[in-house]
C-alpha cells in the first residue's frame, strides 16, 4: 500500500495581495491524477475569507504537478469555493472568460532575492548599496550575480514539475531575477505561475532567504528597476489576422479602461509605474513597436511576421494575481470585436 502527500495550495482572503497557503492531505493509493483529488475544506477564519461563527471553505482542485521535493508529493492548486459550492469572493480564477481557451499567455515574473538577516536583496552591503545597475542584468560571474544557485534549483524544480516554464536571466538590479512561464489557455497560465512562486518560496526556506515580490521593493525614488509581471497575451485574432489596423484596434481598446487594469495589476505599482526605468506612467497610456516604455508593446517579432503574433501589457507588477490579470486582459480584448 503506497501513500502519497498532497500538497493543496490556495489564495486566502487578504486584500489587494493574496497570499498562499497550503497544508498537505495523505492519500492511500492514490493515482496521480486530478480527477482523484478530492474536495477539501479549510478554516476561513484564519485565513480572512470566512467568520468563525462559520468558518469552512472549500478547496476545489483544479490543477496537479508533481511535487519534485517530495517522494510521492504532488502539487494540487485549488480554487476557493464557498460551503454552497459556488466561487468565494477571493476566488479571481472564476473570473477568467475563456472557456475555448482562445487566449495563449506567457508570463515574466520578476522578483527580488532578499536576505533573511540583513532585510536587503543578495549583493547589497549593510549600510550602503551595490555599484549602480548596468552589469547585473544577464551577467555572470561573482562580482555581479548574486543566487543563482537558488534561481537553478527552481527552474529545475519547475521543469520536473511539468510546468511550461520558457527560461531564467538575471534582471537590471542587484539581486533581481527573473523567470518565465507560457500556457495555452489562461487558467492552466494562472495555475502554473502560482505553483511556481510556491516553489520558489519553499525554496527559500533552505538558505535563509525570502522573495520580495513588492513591485519597488527599494523605494520609489530610488535609481533601481522595481519588479513587474509583463503578460503577454493573443488570441486566434492577433495570432492570425494579418493587420496593423486590427492590432491597434485592440490596443484602443485598453485605453478607455485604464483605470480598471491598474485596479487589479498590483499592489503599489503607482511606486513602479513612473515612466522611468523601462515603465510607462501610471497616468498615460500608450502602445508602440519594441517600446518598453510603452504601456503595452508590439514585439518587432509579431510585426516581422505580416502582424501575427501577440502583445505584451508592461503594466502588471510582479506581486500581481496571474487570474485577475488574465481575466481583465481577455474582457478588454473581447470588446475590441476586432
Amino acid at each position: 500500500m503506497s501513500r502519497s502527500k498532497l500538497e493543496y495550495i490556495w489564495l486566502d482572503g487578504y486584500f489587494p495581495t493574496q497570499n498562499m497557503r497550503s497544508k498537505t492531505k495523505i492519500e492511500e493509493n492514490f493515482s496521480g491524477k486530478l480527477e482523484d483529488c478530492p474536495i477539501w475544506s479549510f478554516d476561513g477564519s484564519s485565513t480572512r475569507q470566512a467568520e468563525g461563527g462559520s468558518s469552512d471553505c472549500l478547496l476545489k482542485p483544479v490543477a496537479i504537478y508533481p511535487d519534485p521535493a517530495r517522494e510521492n508529493g504532488y502539487l494540487v492548486m485549488n480554487e476557493v469555493l464557498n460551503p454552497d459550492g459556488t466561487p468565494h469572493a477571493s476566488n479571481g480564477r472564476a473570473t477568467i472568460d475563456d472557456d475555448d481557451n482562445d487566449f495563449w499567455f506567457g508570463f515574466e515574473q520578476e522578483y527580488f532575492i532578499m536576505d533573511n538577516q540583513t532585510l536587503l536583496p543578495l549583493g547589497f552591503p549593510i549600510g550602503g548599496y551595490p555599484a549602480p545597475q548596468g552589469l547585473y542584468y544577464c551577467s555572470v560571474g561573482g562580482k555581479n550575480t548574486h543566487g543563482r544557485e537558488l534561481v537553478e534549483r527552481h527552474a529545475d524544480m519547475c521543469i520536473a514539475a511539468g510546468l511550461n516554464f520558457e527560461g531564467i536571466n538575471q534582471e537590471v538590479a542587484c539581486g533581481q531575477w527573473e523567470f518565465q512561464l507560457f500556457a495555452k489557455s489562461a487558467k492552466q497560465a494562472g495555475d502554473e505561475l502560482w505553483v511556481a512562486r510556491y516553489m520558489l518560496d519553499r525554496l527559500t526556506e533552505d538558505y535563509g532567504y525570502y522573495i520580495e515580490y513588492h513591485p519597488k521593493p527599494l523605494g520609489k525614488d530610488m535609481d533601481w528597476n522595481g519588479s513587474g509581471m509583463h503578460a503577454n497575451f493573443s488570441n486566434s485574432t492577433l495570432r492570425t489576422c494579418g493587420s496593423r489596423e486590427v492590432f491597434e484596434k485592440i490596443c484602443e481598446a485598453f485605453r478607455p479602461v485604464v483605470k480598471e487594469h491598474i485596479e487589479v495589476y498590483g499592489e503599489f505599482n503607482d511606486q513602479r509605474l513612473t515612466g522611468k526605468h523601462e515603465t510607462a506612467s501610471i497616468h498615460d497610456f500608450s502602445y508602440g513597436v519594441s517600446d518598453r516604455g510603452a504601456s503595452i508593446r508590439i514585439p518587432i517579432i509579431t510585426v516581422e511576421r505580416g502582424w501575427k503574433g501577440w502583445l505584451e501589457d508592461r503594466r502588471p507588477a510582479s506581486n500581481g494575481d496571474p487570474y485577475k490579470i488574465a481575466s481583465r486582459i481577455i474582457k478588454t480584448v473581447k470588446s475590441a470585436k476586432a
